[in-house]
């Protein structure tokens, strides 16, 4: 899987078009120096600083997965060159269970780098593409040069472990949302 977010990068990085890296899971409970929650690699972290590596000066991952992005958020916790917004289920209520909340920031140069949405159990459509603007919207504020997506799709509302209610045209609407900003990106 790293060597398709690696591939999937190069490609976003030359500007060359939009790129996807097809990795289940996106890596995204996993930490630099450990695993978590099935995940081995961070394959959201590793689009993300290969993007600035290869001369992005700010990144912006939306991880749209169900469950907090708590490996990337710990990866970026005190860098502001990279923005983590997750949208996600309720962490007093849903795994990882205790990072995720709403006033986790970020901290020293990271701080304000770092947007979680955390969402009620049984939210649908209408408050998960709200918190979806919200976190469009602290992109577009930061200022990226490229958008790295970590996209799940157990927020569906047919999964059978789900916690939040997201139809299949809720998802279409995200994914015209997403495009529409504009930048070159990356789908993990």
């Amino acid at each position: 899987m790293a060597g398709a977010t690696w591939a999937a990068t190069d490609t976003v990085a030359s500007r060359a078009r939009a790129a996807q890296a097809l990795c289940c899971p996106t890596g995204h409970h996993a930490y630099a120096g450990r695993a978590g929650g099935h995940c081995y690699l961070n394959n959201a972290a590793l689009a993300a600083e290969t993007l600035r590596r290869a001369g992005a000066s700010r990144v912006a991952i939306l991880d749209l997965d169900v469950h907090h992005g708590n490996g990337t958020q710990g990866i970026f916790w005190r860098r502001g060159d990279v923005l983590t917004v997750s949208i996600h289920g309720d962490p007093r209520h849903f795994y990882p269970w205790f990072v995720g909340h709403g006033d986790e920031r970020g901290e020293g140069p990271g701080e304000g780098a770092n947007l979680n949405l955390p969402l009620p159990r049984g939210a649908g459509d209408d408050a998960w593409l709200a918190a979806l603007d919200e976190g469009v919207a602290a992109v577009r504020r930061f200022g990226a040069d490229a958008l790295v997506l970590a996209l799940g799709f157990d927020a569906w509302v047919g999964e059978p472990l789900g916690f939040l209610t997201v139809s299949a045209d809720g998802f279409a609407r995200a994914a015209e949302v997403v495009s529409a900003v504009g930048l070159p990106s990356e789908i993990v």
